[in-house]
């Protein structure tokens, strides 16, 4: 039995729920295309990073900047558009945002420059921004019987891991033909098949009762999260210094500002009411702990496919096929499973799954074995990604009311926002300080001679490859390994930690009364 009161008394009230039908499966199709388009996106852009690094020619800092500044404003926004689709209505915002992220597309795919990249990077964020929240919260509108609810979001958070399998085919083909701009056109299928069918396949939902949206709570928001972010991702480069320390400091300052003014508000932006929830509370901790290790790790395996192990982004990619097919699977099972076995202990051996993975790439070399290696390791960490995801989703939206669904589905999807590009900042930051000082170190006086590109980051030796001796090239290479074995270790021990927190805080929640199953009345 639940011994949370916010979670037995749920989001969805005791009368009879109806049952969902064929016209309620359509419109999952149609609401898993942005999920899908999402994660055809971010496996497309690692792998157009090598190609991006060799066009644009971006430092360190701006190639981490492209991959991560999307997630950064899609984590900050994300809870101020949830909210608002809660308001406004979640299909006009969702059709408004896809319009906004086919145009955003566009841009990217023009950029000139590296800044004008991580520009278009940053209104996509705030475009996507407006997808995921709407899409889960409509979700919870079309399937209101809880186990119903359950395989949906499930099958829902599974097409990420879909759209993450079919983007290394389709963007190693784009890719090798079309060049990086393909990565980003992408989209617009999508953006145009949503966009038509969603008036007639979705229902309109506007909740009942909802004041204004509070302007200030939205800087309060923005304001506190942006300066930690950003200050995290100093500190991870560069140590602790003045500029990082204040980041962090006003950042916090800020937020505390938005809590105390949350708590104030008959109708905020956030209903602080529902961490009362341990089962809610603990979902958005795994999910953003868990994501950390992920992203960070997902970027340095692409880079290590291409740039130590040499292979085509064709060929990259379909070696990266593999794991997002495990997530898939795990995806689908974990509802499935936890009808027998307490959730905590399903998502405690799946991320323990994703530890063995961890521990594997922190040994891994550069040889003829490494590819296959890699592949298998990083399928056992999308085993635990995709167990967290399917569950970890369904605990936080089914501990909120239907008329909050916005809201709650926002900081589900803020946290694992936040957690990837975390990941790729704290993690891409501690590899590439590794490399740093290996190549500076291992030299002397030829190191101070070497194009400050080869001595920035691997992607730069490589872009002049045809210019340097074989065995700075390699010397740059055992550097770059030396870093992703550093971050694959840190992911482990995290992921450990991660998974005895699962087991022991999730263990009220009884087998068929969490995820996959009614709570009780």
């Amino acid at each position: 039995m639940l011994d949370d009161p916010l979670l037995q008394s749920a989001t969805h009230d005791d009368a009879p729920q109806p049952r969902a039908g064929a016209r309620e499966w359509a419109g999952l199709a149609l609401l898993a295309l942005p999920t899908l388009l999402l994660g055809l996106d971010l496996t497309l852009l690692h792998l157009a990073l090598p190609a991006l690094a060799a066009d644009l020619r971006p430092t360190s800092t701006q190639a981490l900047w492209i991959v991560d500044a999307y997630g950064f404003m899609i984590a900050g926004f994300l809870i101020t558009m949830g909210a608002l689709g809660d308001r406004i209505g979640r299909r006009k915002l969702l059709m408004i945002g896809a319009a906004a992220f086919g145009a955003a597309s566009v841009m990217a795919a023009c950029a000139t420059s590296a800044n004008m990249l991580i520009a278009a990077r940053a209104v996509l964020g705030i475009a996507g921004a407006t997808l995921m929240p709407s899409t889960l919260a409509l979700v919870s509108n079309l399937f209101r019987l809880p186990r119903q609810r359950a395989l949906a979001i499930g099958v829902w958070a599974t097409m990420f891991a879909l759209g993450m399998a079919a983007g290394p085919v389709v963007g190693g083909v784009l890719l090798d033909r079309y060049g990086w701009a393909a990565a980003f056109l992408v989209a617009l299928p999508v953006v145009a098949l949503l966009l038509i069918a969603a008036p007639f396949a979705l229902p309109e939902y506007r909740a009942p009762r909802q004041g204004r949206l509070d302007l200030r709570s939205v800087a309060l928001s923005l304001l506190g999260l942006l300066p930690i972010v950003y200050g995290i991702k100093q500190l991870a480069k560069d140590g602790v210094g003045f500029g990082a320390t204040v980041a962090m400091v006003v950042g916090l300052a800020f937020a505390f500002a938005f809590v105390r003014r949350q708590r104030r508000l008959s109708d905020p932006l956030i209903d602080l009411d529902l961490f009362a929830c341990r089962a809610f509370s603990v979902a958005l901790g795994v999910l953003l702990v868990g994501l950390i290790g992920v992203g960070g790790t997902m970027l340095l395996v692409t880079q290590y496919l291409q740039l130590v192990a040499g292979l085509s982004p064709l060929a990259a990619g379909l070696w990266m096929g593999p794991p997002a097919l495990a997530m898939l699977v795990a995806g689908i099972a974990a509802p499935v499973l936890v009808r027998r076995i307490r959730p905590g202990y399903v998502i405690a051996m799946a991320l323990g799954l994703s530890v063995l993975g961890y521990l594997i790439m922190s040994r891994l070399e550069a040889g003829p074995q490494g590819v296959a290696l890699a592949t298998a390791a990083f399928s056992l960490v999308y085993l635990g990604l995709g167990t967290i995801a399917a569950l970890g989703t369904e605990l936080v939206v089914g501990a909120a009311p239907l008329e909050k669904a916005g809201s709650a589905s926002a900081l589900s999807e803020t946290v694992q926002e936040l957690g990837l590009a975390l990941g790729v900042a704290a993690l891409g930051s501690l590899s590439t300080a590794i490399y740093r000082n290996a190549m500076s170190d291992s030299g002397g006086a030829s190191a101070r001679a070497l194009p400050g590109a080869v001595s920035d980051s691997l992607a730069g030796a490589r872009s002049l490859a045809p210019e340097l001796p074989a065995a700075v090239l390699e010397q740059a290479q055992a550097a770059f390994m030396a870093g992703f074995n550093a971050a694959a270790a840190t992911s482990a021990v995290s992921t450990a930690l991660l998974a005895a927190l699962a087991a022991i805080a999730l263990r009220h929640i009884g087998a068929g009364d969490g995820a996959a199953a009614d709570p009780p009345k």
